[in-house]
C-alpha cells in the first residue's frame, strides 16, 4: 500500500469512527470524504467493501466499551425482568428500519447516496433538532434500564428516517429518545446499544452480497481502516456520553446545518464536481 493511499485510509476510518455515533451521520460524511478523497474511485466495489468494514469497527468499539454490560445482560436474560426488558426493547427497536432497510435498500442506495441529497438531510435534520431542543418536553426515564416498550418501539420507527443517507441513525434514534421523554444519557446509550444488532444486520447484509468482490490485496487496507475506525469510536463514543451529560445537541445542529449549506453551495458552483 503506498503513502497516499495510506494516508486516504486512515482518513476514511477516522471520518467513520468520528462521526458513526454523532448525530451528524456517518453514512454522509463517508459519501462525500471519498468523493473528495477519490479514494479507490477505480474500484467501486473494493470501495463499498471497504466502508463495510470499517462500520464494523466502530459497531465493535460499542461492544467493547459496554462488554460487561452486554455479558451481565446475556447472562441474566430468561431469569431476570430488567434484563429481559432491555433485550425486547432492542428487538423491537430494531424491527421497524431492518424491515424497510430490507426492502428498499437498493432502492435508497441507487438514489439517494448522493452528495447533493446528503447536504439536504444535514440541513433538514440540523432545523429539527434545534426545534427538538426549544421544545420543553418533560424527562420521565432516567436510564436505559427504565424504557418502556411503546417507547422503544417509537425510537425504532424514528431509526427508519435514518436510511436517508445524512439523516443520521445517531440523531434519529437519540432525539427520537428525548422528544419521547428519556433523558439525554438514558436516548444515547440506548442509541449505542441498538446501533449493535442494525449495524451487524446491515453490515452482514451488505457482505453477503458483496463477498466476492473481497480480494487479499486489500486486506492492508481493509485492516488499517478497521482499526482506525475502532479507536476513533471508542474515543467519541467516551466523550459524547460525557457530553450529553450537562449538554444540548444544538452545536451539533448547527455543524449540521452550516457544513450542509456550504456542501450545497458548492455543487452549485461546481456541479461536475
Amino acid at each position: 500500500m503506498d503513502l497516499i493511499l495510506f494516508l486516504k485510509t486512515v482518513v476514511m476510518g477516522l471520518v467513520e469512527g468520528a462521526t458513526e455515533f454523532l448525530p451528524v451521520s456517518s453514512t454522509g460524511h463517508l459519501i462525500i470524504a471519498g468523493e473528495w478523497l477519490h479514494f479507490l474511485d477505480d474500484r467501486p466495489q473494493t470501495r463499498d467493501s471497504f466502508e463495510i468494514i470499517i462500520q464494523l469497527g466502530a459497531i465493535l468499539a460499542v461492544v467493547w466499551f459496554y462488554r460487561a454490560k452486554i455479558w451481565e445482560v446475556l447472562r441474566r436474560l430468561g431469569k431476570d425482568a430488567t434484563a429481559n426488558r432491555l433485550f425486547f426493547n432492542l428487538v423491537l427497536a430494531f424491527l421497524p428500519a431492518a424491515a424497510v432497510g430490507l426492502v428498499a435498500h437498493k432502492w435508497i442506495k441507487t438514489h439517494l447516496f448522493n452528495p447533493v441529497n446528503v447536504a439536504i438531510a444535514l440541513v433538514v435534520g440540523g432545523v429539527v433538532i434545534l426545534v427538538i431542543e426549544a421544545w420543553k418536553r418533560r424527562v420521565d426515564t432516567e436510564t436505559v434500564d427504565d424504557i418502556r416498550p411503546k417507547t422503544a418501539f417509537g425510537i425504532g420507527l424514528c431509526q427508519v428516517l435514518s436510511l436517508v443517507p445524512g439523516t443520521s441513525r445517531s440523531a434519529a434514534t437519540i432525539l427520537g429518545g428525548v422528544s419521547l421523554g428519556l433523558s439525554r444519557v438514558a436516548a444515547t446509550e440506548f442509541s449505542f446499544f441498538l446501533a449493535i444488532p442494525v449495524m451487524f444486520a446491515a453490515t452482514g447484509l451488505d457482505l453477503a452480497r458483496s463477498y466476492h468482490d473481497l480480494h487479499g490485496a486489500d486486506v492492508p487496507v481493509f485492516a488499517v481502516g478497521f482499526i482506525v475506525s475502532f479507536l476513533s469510536a471508542l474515543v467519541v463514543i467516551k466523550a459524547l456520553l460525557r457530553f450529553v451529560a450537562s449538554h444540548t445537541f444544538r452545536g451539533f445542529a448547527w455543524y449540521r446545518i452550516a457544513f450542509g449549506l456550504l456542501l450545497l453551495a458548492w455543487y452549485y458552483l461546481h456541479p461536475a464536481a
